[in-house]
């Protein structure tokens, strides 16, 4: 499966759990099309795919649908994480709700000085636990969001203790390997994208806006 039917997957999946928390029962391709920003053909297709079939009436059982979705994505795997480093992004991460609600369970936080024994009732460890924890846990992928100077060293120690999945915020840029898939989040590096995405679009609709003919009607001054 390419990477863009996956992305598709996970947003069809978010959208549904939504609809079936609301009580919903069915939802129709067009609707869920709209909610994800994908064309509704594609989104027929998608599900077609994946061995998803409803009908213009009645649109798509919902609970069927997220159980192909989630068999599809892996859903019979565990969907445990842990975070290493529980600075300020790391407290951020252990609190968000939105993990869970999406069926992804951080267990555990780690870090070499705990600011706290819990945050956002998840436990956290010091570093001396991280062996200890990932191997009674069998934790199979982390939330790397320690200082960008220890980040290649905690990786290590990750793929050292079993660790095959790494999110890694930190700005350094760790390479994925033979036993371990990385994928490096750098937020500076999108912001400096979008600072200029944003630029470009300005540029482009001044240039389109002083490129536009004067439409406006002239009027004569009337002679003295």
């Amino acid at each position: 499966m390419n990477k863009n039917f996956i992305f598709r997957l996970i947003k069809y999946k978010r959208v549904l759990s939504q609809l079936r928390t609301l009580g919903l029962e069915r939802v129709f391709s067009n609707n869920l099309g709209d909610a994800t920003g994908v064309a509704a053909a594609l989104v027929r297709k998608d599900l077609a795919r994946i061995g998803m079939h409803g009908n213009r009436r009645g649109g798509y059982n919902i609970v069927v649908m997220l159980e192909l979705v989630n068999a599809n994505l892996g859903g019979t795997e565990s969907r445990e994480a842990i975070v290493v480093g529980c600075g300020n992004l790391g407290r951020a991460l252990l609190n968000n709700e939105s993990f869970h609600r999406d069926g992804i369970e951080l267990i555990s936080g780690f870090d070499i000085n705990p600011p706290a024994a819990h945050i956002g009732g998840i436990p956290v460890y010091s570093m001396e636990k991280l062996h200890e924890i990932i191997q009674t846990k069998h934790v199979k992928i982390a939330l790397l969001t320690v200082p960008s100077s220890a980040a290649a060293e905690v990786r290590d120690r990750l793929l050292a203790n079993g660790i095959r999945g790494i999110l890694n915020f930190t700005s350094t840029e760790l390479s994925s390997t033979d036993n371990c898939i990385i994928k490096n989040v750098n937020i500076s590096l999108e912001l400096e994208s979008l600072f200029f995405s944003v630029h470009v679009q300005a540029v482009q609709h001044g240039m389109e806006s002083s490129q536009k003919p004067d439409t406006r009607i002239l009027r004569e001054e009337p002679n003295p």
